[in-house]
């Protein structure tokens, strides 16, 4: 079991940014390709970005490649989401996961096994 929780969402004005932080607990972290979903109202949760064991590879969505970075420090059990340059369309239900396979870049919410609460962004316009 690897056990998840988000915290650093909040209200920010477009143009703003927010650090989002995923705490792991449980099995070994650092084993663990990790994800970040989001989830608006009324619609189904995407993919926003996923990160490797190690940190050398990442994936992003379109939608955000180039405002948003992961990142992980496995010291400190814990994978990071920086949200740069935020629109309103980014505001959702932020939840990071891990994947069944834990070795692999996956994109689709299914392929992933362990989920966090979640922690809200609201991006004001």
């Amino acid at each position: 079991q690897v056990q998840l929780v988000e915290s650093g969402g909040g209200l920010v004005q477009a143009g703003g940014s927010l650090r989002l932080s995923c705490a792991a607990s449980g099995r070994a972290f650092s084993d663990y390709a990790m994800g970040w979903f989001r989830q608006a109202p009324g619609k189904e949760r995407e993919f926003v970005a996923v990160i490797t064991w190690s940190g050398s590879s990442t994936y992003y969505a379109d939608s955000v490649k180039g405002r948003f970075t992961i990142s992980r420090d496995n010291a400190k059990n814990t994978v990071y989401l920086q949200m740069n340059s935020l629109k309103p369309e980014d505001t959702a239900v932020y939840y990071c996961a891990a994947p069944l396979d834990k070795h692999t870049l996956v994109t689709g919410s299914s392929q992933y096994a362990y989920w966090g609460q979640g922690t809200h962004v609201t991006v004001s316009s």
